[in-house]
């Protein structure tokens, strides 16, 4: 009898199997405590009344929580078109053959980057006096698409350097390098990270009801706070936080799309008969 075994670790015998299926369902029944604790809370603080659960019922709430989402939706749409083009331009400066520009590019990403998301929308929203959805897409894309900077320059020079270096043998210009041999092989390795981003700015984008921008979130807090309908704190927030979620789990999902289609090898049609292995083809026939 033969015990297979692993270059990383021993494969478990019987009583080590039996002991991890014992931890295994130790910690599902813990899980489950917690599960049923949290439930049991909830119903003793009397959350899934009829007072409380009420609001949803009414079309103006709908259509409130409708508005607010529709908001959160436009402003994230926006901080993607902005930030994108903002992250490619800034990498693109930071990895410039010219110190000028280099220099430049690093100061406003790294300025950026440090500079609190909230004190950005707050300076943008009273300091110049800008619209409230215009402040927390200003804010949102500074911030993130400096981020997506990094991103982008860090995928870029994760290429090995060998492909670069053939693209100039071969005569091609800088821009040509950087278009059709650098950016196309490091968008595999920076799309996780890319999505990972925006599912930060998605969520970023409740910061927007600090400054009175009627997104999602703010509309859920004129709901929670309502003392007709018993102040419905938490039912408001079982109602929000699930559409959160699903939002982030769509984007993750369609970068595991692209990712899955950017892995798939190119199928070539047509072009010319390959005669079998081993038969030489008669130039005459």
């Amino acid at each position: 009898m033969t015990v297979e075994s692993s270059a990383l670790y021993d494969v478990p015998g019987p009583k080590a199997r039996a002991r991890h299926r014992l931890y295994g369902w130790l910690a599902l029944l813990a899980i489950a405590a917690v599960l049923g604790w949290v439930v049991y809370m909830l119903f003793h603080t009397q959350q899934f009344t009829y007072q409380k659960w009420m609001p949803f019922a009414y079309k103006g709430v709908q259509e409130l929580l409708l508005r607010g989402l529709g908001n959160t939706l436009r402003a994230f749409g926006w901080t993607v078109l902005f930030a994108l083009p903002f992250g490619a331009l800034f990498a693109a400066g930071r990895l410039s053959d010219h110190r000028p520009v280099r220099w430049a590019s690093t100061v406003v990403v790294e300025f950026f980057r440090a500079m609190p998301l909230l004190v950005m929308i707050f300076f943008i929203f009273v300091a110049l006096k800008a619209p409230p959805m215009w402040a927390l897409v200003a804010g949102l894309t500074l911030y993130n698409g400096s981020v997506l900077a990094e991103v982008f320059r860090a995928g870029v020079l994760a290429v090995p350097k060998g492909q670069k270096e053939a693209a100039y043998a071969l005569g091609l210009r800088k821009t040509q390098v950087m278009a059709y041999v650098l950016v196309p092989q490091a968008n595999r390795a920076m799309l996780p990270t890319i999505v990972s981003q925006l599912v930060v700015a998605l969520k970023d984008t409740s910061l927007g009801f600090l400054i009175t921008y009627e997104e999602f979130l703010h509309a859920g807090k004129l709901i929670a706070t309502n003392l007709d309908y018993d102040l419905p704190f938490i039912p408001v927030v079982m109602v929000i936080a699930p559409v959160y979620i699903g939002m982030c789990l769509l984007l993750s999902w369609f970068a595991k799309w692209l990712e899955r289609r950017g892995h798939r090898d190119p199928k070539v049609k047509g072009g010319a008969p390959v005669a079998p292995a081993g038969l030489t083809p008669d130039p005459q026939g």
